[in-house]
């Protein structure tokens, strides 16, 4: 079949790649019928994250069982099954504490640019919808598979609180569906940081009561200047960069949450400083799977429309075209059909 492979930076080709087969007794094949591109691709698709031989590309997927192993109880041929990044059994300390990216047994999933794609733990990772959903629910229920699940999280580790004031650093697809989570749970006014018309329309649209153009100093003074000095109650980074973190921690009110869900470039923290700020700091690859039969529902029942965040609909044929769009900031993240 044909799959998306980075071999350096800005080289994203479709070729020919092996057809995933069940491996182990608890694995599943899924035929994809939407995947898409994370933002986090783009650091290696820059050259920022090294890797030293082509890799498979794609963590974001949803699509129909085509087989299972001997050993899969719960999953089975047919469903329509949408899944997380890190795949868990679902069964170990961890996931039973809701941290299933921490799992003890935990895989990352890889290779959904493509048709076609083998998932470990099948039982511990998929989650199959009550039938095969209709066309205008796949993009919700793809997004559910990362961005809606890590915006969710950022929220829930923020420990957004109903009347909550809440700031979100970020304006890519994740920071977008962190305004719906905090938005969703009660926070009374969400200050969303962007400076692209666009992403601040669609802010404003999932809940945002105040846009923030500025950023590093002039970005914190703002915020300071919109809480009267006190801070927020929740922050949510969902970046990754030093000046993003920067922000968020000098943001927050003493006693306050920062959640930080971006993948961390160039982020350093001062032990000192942090004593002083009195903040509550939590974030980490986002657990998933803990929140997807919940989040699942919410889609199903129309509650929520993270699918909002797909302003790139391409065949999967055009993968090269979708990093390029994302890459330039000409789309905020592009769905792949294959």
């Amino acid at each position: 079949m044909l799959g998306t492979m980075l071999y350096g930076p800005n080289d994203i080709r479709f070729e020919d790649v092996a057809q995933p087969t069940i491996l182990h007794p608890t694995d599943a094949v899924i035929r994809v019928t939407a995947a898409c591109v994370c933002g986090s691709d783009l650091w290696p698709y820059r050259g920022l994250q090294p890797h030293d031989a082509p890799m498979p590309m794609g963590h974001e997927y949803c699509g129909i069982v085509e087989e299972v192993g001997n050993a899969v109880k719960t999953i089975r041929p047919g469903q329509f099954v949408i899944g997380s990044f890190f795949a868990s059994d679902n069964t170990c300390p961890h996931c039973q504490h809701g941290y299933q990216s921490s799992c003890e047994n935990r895989e990352f999933v890889g290779g959904a640019q493509a048709p076609m794609l083998r998932v470990p733990l099948a039982d511990g990772t998929l989650v199959a919808t009550p039938e095969t959903p209709s066309a205008d629910l796949i993009p919700s229920l793809l997004a559910v598979s990362d961005v809606m699940g890590t915006g969710w999280f950022a929220a829930d580790a923020a420990n957004v609180q109903p009347g909550a004031t809440a700031v979100v650093v970020g304006d890519g697809a994740v920071g977008l569906l962190a305004v719906l989570s905090a938005k969703l749970m009660g926070a009374e006014r969400i200050i969303a940081m962007s400076r692209h018309p666009d992403r601040q329309a669609i802010a404003r649209q999932l809940g945002a009561t105040d846009i923030v153009e500025e950023r590093g100093q002039d970005g914190i003074a703002r915020i300071r200047d919109l809480t009267k000095g006190v801070g927020a109650d929740s922050v949510l980074e969902c970046v990754g960069t030093a000046q993003s973190m920067d922000q968020a921690l000098k943001v927050v009110r003493p006693g306050g949450f920062t959640s930080f869900v971006g993948v961390p470039h160039g982020v350093e923290l001062r032990g000192e400083e942090l004593f002083f700020y009195h903040v509550h700091l939590h974030g980490g690859p986002a657990p998933v799977r803990r929140f997807l039969p919940d989040l699942i529902a919410k889609v199903w029942d129309k509650q929520i429309n993270p699918g909002l965040v797909f302003d790139l609909d391409l065949p999967l044929a055009q993968v090269a075209e979708a990093y390029r769009a994302m890459d330039e900031r000409r789309a905020i993240k592009a769905i792949l059909r294959p």
